[in-house]
């Protein structure tokens, strides 16, 4: 179990500058708008040979506050309870300030390790004068850094290794299947998170926009390992209104790009709209696993025909992903969640799924048998033989006598028949064509 270590602290003070700055990747969005950052967001970090998990929260708001800030704080609280050390970030440009004394008395509290660091700090020269306020906080000496520019994050680093306990160095085990959570705004899918971690890691709200960065977070559940990405809401580009939430929506197809499954969540009380093809045809385009989640099942007024109209309506509206499954599911009363988890992990592995070629190869040859490849202009395509060329998704390359005699109509049989016969649902299958060289 690594050490995990929470950055904390007001709005605006540069944590997720840090947190970045520390793992080395642009991981949580940044912007000089206080409450960007909202739910916990975990990557693990590696200083010399040594590895911890960081948390990067939102901007603590003490006192009773609005519904959006009480929420932000609890995820602040449930990351310092969690916590082997937490860094408790404060702005060196405006001095102590009476939310600085609260979040202090509230670490105190907590009976947590603490360092303090004074960020904003750009002259080195002038950080003793700077940082000496804050010894009034009564949690140990300042660190002066500079987020932004690197300054003195090595010694921050430094500093997280001598007060964390035994670390671990980094191993080598079996990735996890990454599965990246999408669709539009308020279908549920931070609640889904939520509800197959079995806690409240992410905020939820009626409103939507609430999630704003992509999320990692890893669960192991019987022996299985996945890794979920809780993306922001992706709205038609005419509605992104901001900077944040075009980042957001960035994110949340780069989280598509490097997941291995995507889970499509729709919400089962509304219309299936031309957004939600958008989001389905990039994952597609993609080659990326799918899963089709149904969420808010248990608000639907059903009868014996309702699960099957909807099959046939998502059939019509998605019909190229005529091989991801349905589930019909409720995140509110944990309907169907189990099987979930064990789509996922099915059509990870059809994903990467891979096939002899002698096998192969008699499969294409019975298929041709049973119906030849049409003539055209007295000119028949011929398939000699294939191979699978590739995995994640299942790849087939056809070696012909002319790649431009390759019907469509005939490309979709000889999928359909390799599915078939390989149980390849869940994952696109590519076929590639290339003439063969004498």
């Amino acid at each position: 179990m690594k050490p995990v270590v929470a950055v904390v602290g007001r709005p605006n003070v540069g944590k997720s500058t840090l947190f970045n700055r520390l793992i080395q990747r642009r991981l949580a969005i940044v912007e000089d708008t206080p409450g960007v950052t909202r739910d916990r967001i975990y990557s693990d970090a590696e200083w010399n040979g040594k590895v911890f998990t960081l948390v990067d929260t939102g901007g603590l708001v003490m006192g009773e506050g609005a519904e959006m800030a009480k929420a932000i704080r609890k995820q602040a609280e449930l990351a310092i309870a969690e916590a082997d050390l937490v860094l408790f970030l404060v702005d060196g440009q405006t001095g102590v300030t009476g939310e600085d004394r609260d979040v202090a008395d509230m670490l105190r509290r907590a009976r947590v390790k603490v360092l303090l660091i004074v960020n904003k700090v750009d002259n080195p020269a002038q950080a003793a004068a700077v940082v000496a306020d804050f010894y009034a906080l009564g949690l140990g000496d300042p660190m002066p850094v500079s987020a932004a520019q690197g300054i003195n994050t090595g010694d921050v680093l430094d500093q997280i290794l001598a007060l964390l306990p035994e670390m671990s160095q980094p191993g080598v085990e079996e990735a996890p299947i990454s599965v990246a959570v999408v669709g539009r705004p308020n279908v549920g899918k931070s609640s889904l998170v939520n509800a197959l971690l079995g806690e409240e890691r992410m905020i939820t709200s009626p409103k939507p926009g609430t999630t704003r960065d992509a999320i990692d977070t890893l669960l192991e559940k019987d022996g299985r390992r996945f890794l979920l990405v809780d993306t922001a809401g992706m709205r038609r580009r005419a509605r992104v209104a901001d900077a944040v939430e075009r980042y957001s929506v960035q994110r949340g197809l780069r989280a598509i790009d490097n997941a291995n499954v995507v889970l499509l969540v729709l919400d089962a009380t509304r219309e299936i709209a031309e957004q939600d093809r958008k989001i389905a045809g990039y994952a597609h385009e993609q080659g990326k696993a799918i899963v089709i989640a149904f969420n808010k099942w248990d608000l639907v007024e059903k009868d014996t025909h309702t699960m099957e109209e909807y099959r046939q309506n998502c059939q019509w509206q998605l019909s190229f992903l005529g091989y991801a499954p349905l589930l019909f599911l409720s995140a509110r009363t944990g309907q169907r969640l189990p099987q979930l988890l064990d789509l996922l992990a099915m059509v990870d592995e059809r994903h990467r799924r891979s096939v002899q070629t002698s096998i192969l190869n008699q499969v294409i040859q019975d298929a041709v048998i049973v119906n030849p490849p049409p003539s055209e202009r007295g000119r028949g395509l011929k398939i000699y033989y294939a191979t699978q060329s590739g995995v994640r998704p299942p790849t087939v390359t056809f070696f012909v006598n002319d790649p431009q005699l390759v019907h469509f109509s005939y490309q979709r049989y000889l999928e359909n028949r390799l599915r078939e016969a390989f149980d390849l649902q869940g994952t696109p299958l590519w076929l590639k064509f290339r003439r063969r060289r004498r």
